[in-house]
């Protein structure tokens, strides 16, 4: 099982970024996928979320209005768009598979994502 995320960067308050989490070695359509972030000296927090049956999705109350997760199976990929960026959004990225009827996921490497001025 592989997921690797891709798309941080350093960008500027109000900027937008695209984050992408390609999987392989599993069966991405039957996995909710999930990103959380990670800012220094706080702790893992649930940014989006979508399923993989009905492909329901919830955000984060922080971010909500803000960010659009959405995945393709095709592709085997999950995105996290992210528009009107603010500084509290820096953090570590992380996109996480979680199987069906279980509460284990498989996680990526994460990504660094920095808004500043």
């Amino acid at each position: 099982v592989q997921l690797v995320e891709s798309g941080g960067g350093l960008v500027q308050p109000g900027e937008s970024l695209r984050l992408s989490c390609a999987g392989s070695g599993f069966t991405f359509s039957n996995h909710r996928m999930t990103w959380y972030r990670q800012a220094p000296g706080k702790e893992r927090e649930l940014v989006a979320t979508i399923s993989h049956f009905d492909f329901t999705i919830d955000y984060a109350d922080s971010v909500r209005g803000r960010f659009t997760i959405s995945r393709d199976n095709a592709k085997n990929t999950v995105y996290l768009q992210m528009n009107s960026l603010k500084p509290e959004d820096t953090a570590v990225y992380y996109c996480a598979a979680r199987p069906p009827y279980t509460n284990n996921d498989y996680w990526g490497q994460g990504t660094q994502v920095t808004v500043s001025s």
